[in-house]
């Protein structure tokens, strides 16, 4: 994406002319591609916030292409219903030993890692908002607050009065990306591992509180790769990240679901899966 707007920016107006990105658009052979590489080397030195100058483009692109299409409805319409932000990783497989930025992560595979949110409403496909191509090597949560931010804040742009809810899964649990999702403007759910603060704040739930689910049909349980045909879920205050200052702390819901199928001798339902979900924006962040 960020290539092609690059692109579009240096005047290619067709597939064939992106070829201009590479090396300053020379032919081979050229007495200047030495030149070129050394101006490659010092660009790639410099400062990040520097490297970011092509995403105000893409911003204004996205903005403008949203104003003229019903990309993502009517822009403050109510009738978009709830706006879902929605912030993974994934891994993209290369090869060869001299691809730049490839290296071997979690998926074992030498690999690029590409971080991607994307926005979505009642209506609209899935959009992509904001997006980073890293090393192969990198964990999930590297850069996501500066990701979750931007996201955040082109959002507000493409949807005046909305508050989205950011969800992500437990790599992106920490302060940086949800810090960075309330002083955005937006909502958090994000799911937590267990520990022994999550272990602590599950045992407080009553018996009583556990509220049963009957599936129709089957289904297949993510977390553990098994088949479940009922579950039981609760809720229980939490603050998370208590242990930091006071401005860092984020009041919340704990939800916790547990699936009695997995035990089938009469033991205590496991908490397989359990989410994080802030009811407000820490102190800090407070108008």
């Amino acid at each position: 994406m960020a290539s092609l707007v690059g692109g579009m920016v240096a005047g290619a107006d067709s597939i064939e002319d992106l070829g201009l990105l590479r090396h300053g658009g020379m032919e081979p052979g050229s007495d200047s591609v030495e030149l070129a590489d050394v101006a490659e080397r010092e660009r790639a030195q410099e400062r990040p916030q520097r490297r970011r100058g092509i995403r105000p483009a893409e911003h204004r692109a996205l903005a403008g292409l949203t104003g003229q299409t019903p990309l993502l409805g009517s822009a403050g319409s109510e009738r978009a219903g709830p706006v879902l932000v929605d912030v993974d990783d994934t891994i993209v497989e290369v090869h060869g030993h001299a691809k730049q930025g490839a290296g071997f992560g979690y998926s074992k595979l030498r690999a690029l890692n590409a971080l991607v949110a994307t926005v979505t409403t009642a209506a609209t496909a899935p959009v992509i908002v904001a997006q980073r191509l890293r090393r192969g090597s990198c964990g999930s949560p590297r850069g996501a607050a500066r990701l979750v931010a931007d996201a955040a804040a082109q959002v507000r742009r493409l949807l005046p009065g909305h508050r989205p809810l950011v969800r992500m899964d437990s790599a992106f649990y920490g302060r940086g990306p949800v810090l960075a999702a309330l002083r955005g403007g937006c909502n958090v759910s994000v799911t937590v591992r267990q520990n022994t603060t999550i272990k602590t704040a599950i045992a407080q739930i009553s018996q009583d509180d556990w509220i049963p689910i009957e599936y129709p049909d089957a289904v297949l349980d993510e977390a553990t790769d098994r088949w479940i045909s009922r579950a039981e879920v609760a809720e229980v205050s939490f603050t998370a990240f208590a242990a930091q200052k006071p401005a860092e702390q984020v009041p919340g819901r704990l939800i916790v679901r547990r699936m009695p199928d997995l035990n089938p001798n009469g033991q205590d339902g496991l908490f397989d899966v359990c989410g994080s979900t802030p009811s407000s924006p820490p102190a800090a962040s407070t108008p």
